[in-house]
Parts: C-alpha cells; sequence; structure tokens
C-alpha cells in the first residue's frame, strides 16, 4: 500500500499480482512504454499519452505530463506511512545544520566521512532499530562537518549523528 498525492488530491493505492485499487475501487489500465520516459496508456476505452518529465526519488515527487497537461505527483511507500504515523517524517526540505537519530538502534553502517560533500537524499548510516536496518538520509546538500557516533555505538532517540555544514 502507498499513498500518492496528485496536484494536491491524496489516493490511496494497493496493488497485488497485477490488480490496482485506488481508494478501494478496481483500476484497470494497459501500460506499455514507448521510449524511455514515455508511456502509452488504455483506460476505460481512452487512449492516454503520458510523458515522465521530472523524477526526484530522494522526495519521491514525479512531474508527469498526460495528454500534454502537466500533473505533479508525490508518493508515500508503507516505510514513510510508518515514519509519519510514529512522528518521524522520512524527508524535509528545510535546512538542518545537525541531523539526528529518528528512533533509538544500534549503528551497524557507516556510509560517509568528514569532509564528504552529500546532496539531499544521501545515505548516510543503517541505523538498526526493532530488528530492522534503517537508511538515515541526508535532508539537504552540504558537507559533513562532525561524526557524532561510531560504527558498533547505541542512540537513543534524538541523538545527534552528523554536523552537516550547508
Amino acid at each position: 500500500m502507498f499513498q500518492s498525492k496528485i496536484n494536491g488530491k491524496n489516493f490511496e493505492v494497493n496493488s497485488s499480482d497485477d490488480q490496482f485499487t485506488i481508494n478501494g475501487k478496481s483500476f484497470e489500465w494497459d501500460l506499455s512504454k514507448i521510449s524511455d520516459g514515455n508511456f502509452h496508456i488504455l483506460h476505460q476505452n481512452k487512449s492516454y499519452r503520458a510523458e515522465v518529465v521530472k523524477a526526484d526519488y530522494a522526495t519521491k515527487t514525479f512531474q508527469l505530463k498526460i495528454n500534454n497537461k502537466l500533473h505533479t505527483v508525490e508518493v508515500k511507500d508503507k516505510f514513510d506511512l510508518l515514519l509519519e504515523k510514529m512522528g518521524m517524517s522520512g524527508g524535509s526540505s528545510n535546512k538542518v545544520n545537525n541531523i539526528k537519530a529518528p528512533m533509538p538502534g544500534l549503528v551497524i553502517d557507516m556510509k560517509v566521512k568528514v569532509g564528504d560533500a552529500v546532496k539531499a537524499g544521501d545515505p548516510l548510516l543503517i541505523l538498526e532499530a526493532m530488528k530492522m536496518e534503517n537508511e538515515i538520509r541526508s535532508v539537504n546538500k552540504g558537507i559533513i562537518k562532525e561524526i557524532f557516533v561510531k560504527e558498533g555505538a547505541a542512540v537513543e532517540k534524538g541523538a545527534i549523528l552528523f554536523s552537516v555544514e550547508n
């Protein structure tokens, strides 16, 4: 299950075995790839031409042109929804100087070192929490100024992990 916001309107999408439901209603379509980023869609005996204009995988935001009309699509998968439900939004467009642990856990893999340049969405470290590996990502671009934890360290929720110079 994931949620999608298209031009400001929310949709709940479920998929299983090549079958989709949108807001609980069955959605049947035929999708054919024409070329990279260009598709032909048949839905309810109507033909649509779709083009992926822009794809930002870090923020899960996409711009699609369907029959020459531009649409902005924001996607939240089950992990984004879980973090949101727990009060820990996954991404933010705000500039942040300190990256904090969103939950208590164990640092199992460091992905950066002091002096590394990062951009929004880049992986910084892997934090094991509740028997799950969680990739902690940068929320903005900058240079890793200081690292406050080491591999193998246990951290509490809210502990400062990195300082990023914007």
